[in-house]
């Protein structure tokens, strides 16, 4: 891939309202980032979403000065390196940030996630269940948080951890953790989906723990409330068809309710790392794409759009999710017409896209 063409998938994943569903969608549809680019302006124009300006290029060509600067990588979907795993979620995310060692990823990965303001218990339970997988041959996900992240990592230290982060490859969060993330960096692998330099913000969590969970074969729940974004995580990875474990604690514990309820609603139940390695060992190492899109015998030049195909793919979306393939069965219309005025749509607003290729109507 020229270093053009990696410019310009950047931009292309960087520009706001342009989220990996589209993003993959431009590819497919344009066969290149450089092409995706110049078909970009007219794509905007046709959803009425005039103000969409694209990521600038210079911004990017800074991004990865920075980003070699000190020593981390960027990697595209699509690259060699890229990781298996998360390369199978439909879509991936586009880019990501590496800093460390990415053999780490060719193992299998666990993740262990849990509460912030853990006890002293789920400490305890974390580091031992990380050290232990470690040693069995896995690679230990986390998030670097405070609590459970924090011990998971500490406790996988020697023998490799991965630490996926909400902010910039080089933004330290929380703070306290600096140190760690230096120790991490250096004999494991810490990764981003944001922009060097990026502050992270309250919505780049989830996007973070789509990462932790994509990147393992199972996760692993250690003390977490009814309202948390450890539940947010198990939940990503029933739907990426991870296998979702999770330690019980005491009933007088709010902090163990969610983790308790995981159990309730159907979640194995581990209490070390033996039993976690048990649960994940008949998960195969890598899951087929949920979507993929029909060939269609049409050449990109003879595709001329309506305004009747747009209404008849319109009133075909509901709130209900469903697939291209779906509504182009239900329209008569190809399925390369219907993902590019999907596109539009979605840069317009009236459609929105969902994990596992799935689009629904928005308004």
């Amino acid at each position: 891939m020229t270093d053009a063409e990696r410019i310009a998938r950047v931009q292309l994943a960087r520009t706001k309202g342009v989220g990996p569903l589209t993003y993959s969608r431009f590819l497919e549809t344009y066969g290149s980032g450089l092409a995706a680019l110049e078909a970009f302006p007219e794509r905007v124009r046709a959803s009425g979403r005039g103000e969409l300006k694209l990521y600038p290029a210079d911004k990017v060509r800074r991004e990865f000065d920075e980003t070699d600067h000190i020593g981390a990588r960027i990697i595209l979907s699509g690259d060699e390196d890229y990781p298996e795993l998360l390369g199978h979620l439909s879509p991936a995310p586009p880019v990501i940030t590496v800093w460390g060692n990415t053999d780490l990823l060719k193992k299998p990965c666990v993740a262990l996630v849990g509460a912030r303001n853990a006890s002293a218990a789920a400490m305890r339970i974390a580091h031992d269940m990380a050290h232990d997988l470690g040693n069995g041959g896995y690679t230990v996900v986390s998030g670097l948080a405070r609590g459970v992240d924090t011990a998971s990592h500490n406790g996988s230290l020697s023998t490799g951890t991965v630490a996926v982060i909400a902010g910039g490859i080089d933004n330290i969060y929380p703070a306290q953790n600096e140190k760690l993330r230096d120790q991490i960096k250096d004999t494991g692998l810490v990764v981003s989906e944001s922009p060097f330099g990026h502050e992270p913000r309250a919505n780049d969590f989830p996007r973070r723990n789509r990462l932790i969970t994509g990147l393992s074969l199972g996760v692993v729940v250690i003390e977490a409330a009814q309202r948390s974004g450890s539940l947010i995580s198990a939940r990503t990875a029933l739907e990426q068809g991870r296998e979702v474990m999770a330690v019980p604690g005491s009933p007088l514990d709010n902090r163990t309710r969610g983790s308790n309820g995981l159990i309730r609603s159907g979640a194995i139940l581990v209490e070390n790392a033996e039993q976690v390695i048990e649960a994940i060992a008949p998960a195969a190492p890598s899951q087929a794409s949920l979507f993929e899109m029909p060939d269609d015998d049409l050449d990109d030049e003879t595709l001329e759009f309506s305004e009747e195909d747009r209404a008849r793919i319109i009133q075909a979306l509901s709130p209900t999710a469903t697939t291209i393939a779906d509504i182009s069965l239900a329209t008569g219309i190809p399925s390369r017409k219907c993902a590019i005025l999907l596109v539009e749509l979605e840069l317009e607003g009236i459609a929105g896209s969902l994990p596992g290729g799935l689009v629904r109507r928005q308004n």
